[in-house]
């Protein structure tokens, strides 16, 4: 097992006397507080069995999703499709891990990495490569992967959404394929001769979701019986003059036992006024608005209500290694389908605004990240792209834990040569992928967070539903009850 406090780390802190110092304690009876952080250094491996000690066989890739599983005590976070922006071949993965979390404070401690477990089909590995590269075509999916959302069934099967697709698989507990959910037409990218392609971008995809923009967040009902998949940014196709330019992202709800989908949504990005009133000398442009500014993941909090993480693009990564770009955006927001219209059969093609009668879904704002670690004094990262509402603490409040992701601190060229990224905090430096950094520096750490929310402010959460193995007969039958009891216990919360 790997325990973050043996590592030493340039990006190291501790945030609860700054919290003290901030708001007075380190927990307030009705609002939302930043609790403390942890790093996990860059060049960490994981548990994969491998002869190389690489960036595309075991470094530790981290939160491209995070859910925390509270029958066991353990979290789950996705590695995305690895180093390269699909370039280099990549086993993707889910990483399963401990923290401690101080049932008093929130306080997170003493990370330890428990499994690492990849994905397959057949016996096969899926592969991070992006389809053109691993199948030979564009057109064809296949094994390519890029696994960006992640939750757990009742059953303890995983759901895993993707990007390339888009797509939502279920898998085994040991990562082995289930079966594949049936993906909307209008999401899939395809070319103005109707040719599927999940590789390129506009103007080649003239419909469907942006490159590199597909399934960014997955969630579950707590009854399971509904599964809520979120585009990372608008359809290419639904903006004007494309969806660069619009505020509309849609969610999608499946019916987990058919693997159909039952419904879309619309939720609006923050305006990009609002936006830039932020950043006013450093402005995103008017074609940013769904490109540079997205949603990284959504949580459940009920049957109709959600948690939707949205961010911006800049903060400290692998394209600003020093965090010196002003952040205007990572946010969480809480949301609710009740009286969202059902936009399944409408589309919002060459207009940025929504049709008369189409109703988004409703939204508020429940934290601003960027604007704590500010009041902490902490410099912010890029890619906020894990959230999961932890345990419950001895006060009825709970603790939310957030991750970063990292991109396995690795860029690329315009000719796909890969190099690592290395900095000190102050200075940077692109060296040869697995090279080393040069002394001072060090690979770009991945960022995890305690927040603490009161019972009001998490007002209406149910937990999920999960249902033991049986292990008798006593034990199915006792499955079944349970199955029974909570279906009739959720239905009258469904929409």
């Amino acid at each position: 097992m790997i325990s973050v406090k043996h590592w030493i780390s340039g990006f190291s802190f501790s945030l609860v006397a700054a919290i003290v110092s901030i708001t007075g304690t380190a927990t307030t009876a009705n609002a939302i507080s930043l609790v403390n952080g942890i790093t996990i250094p860059g060049g960490s491996t994981d548990l994969s069995a491998s002869s190389t000690n690489s960036a595309n066989t075991n470094r530790l890739g981290f939160f491209s999703d995070l859910y925390y599983d509270r029958y066991n005590n353990v979290y789950y976070s996705l590695a995305d499709r690895g180093p390269g922006g699909g370039v280099i071949s990549y086993n993707p993965r889910v990483q399963k891990f401990s923290l401690d979390v101080d049932q008093n404070t929130g306080a997170i401690s003493n990370f330890q990495l428990l499994d690492t477990i990849l994905f397959t089909q057949n016996g096969q590995n899926f592969n991070g490569l992006n389809p053109a590269i691993l199948n030979g075509n564009a057109s064809i999916l296949g094994r390519s992967f890029d696994p960006e959302g992640f939750a757990i069934a009742p059953n303890g099967n995983f759901y895993v959404s993707d990007e390339y697709g888009p797509s939502v698989y279920e898998f085994s507990p040991t990562g082995s394929f289930i079966r594949a959910f049936n993906t909307p037409s209008n999401l899939i990218p395809r070319q103005s001769d109707g040719t599927i392609n999940y590789v390129d971008g506009r103007p080649t995809i003239s419909t469907g979701r942006q490159d590199n923009r597909g399934f960014e967040g997955v969630t579950l009902s707590p009854d399971g019986s509904r599964l809520f998949a979120m585009l990372q940014d608008p359809l290419v196709n639904e903006g004007s003059p494309d969806g660069r330019r619009s505020r509309n992202l849609r969610i999608v709800e499946f019916d987990t036992n058919t693997g159909s989908s039952t419904a879309q949504y619309i939720y609006q990005l923050e305006s990009l006024t609002d936006i830039n009133a932020r950043v006013p000398d450093n402005a995103f442009g008017n074609n940013a608005q769904g490109r540079n500014i997205g949603i990284s993941a959504i949580t459940a909090l009920n049957n109709n209500e959600f948690l939707v993480l949205e961010r911006d693009n800049r903060g400290i990564g692998v394209d600003d290694p020093t965090g010196n770009t002003p952040v205007s955006t990572k946010r969480i927001y809480r949301i609710d389908l009740t009286g969202a219209t059902n936009v399944t059969d409408i589309s919002l093609t060459d207009i940025n605004d929504l049709p008369a009668g189409v109703t988004p879904v409703g939204k508020t704002l429940f934290a601003d990240i960027a604007e704590f670690l500010r009041n902490a004094g902490q410099t912010i990262p890029e890619k906020f792209e894990g959230l999961a509402i932890g345990p419950q603490l001895a006060d009825g409040s709970y603790a939310l834990i957030l991750g970063t992701d990292n991109d396995f601190s690795v860029t690329q060229n315009g000719q796909n040569v890969q190099f690592d990224v290395c900095t000190d905090g102050t200075n940077f430096s692109q060296v040869p992928i697995d090279s080393g950094c040069p002394t001072g520096q060090s690979l770009i750490p991945t960022f995890v967070y305690a927040l603490k929310a009161s019972q009001q402010e998490l007002d209406g959460f149910v937990p999920p539903q999960r249902v033991p193995e049986p292990t008798t007969t006593a034990g199915l039958v006792l499955l079944a009850a349970s199955s029974f009891f909570f279906k009739r216990q959720f239905k009258s919360m469904q929409k």
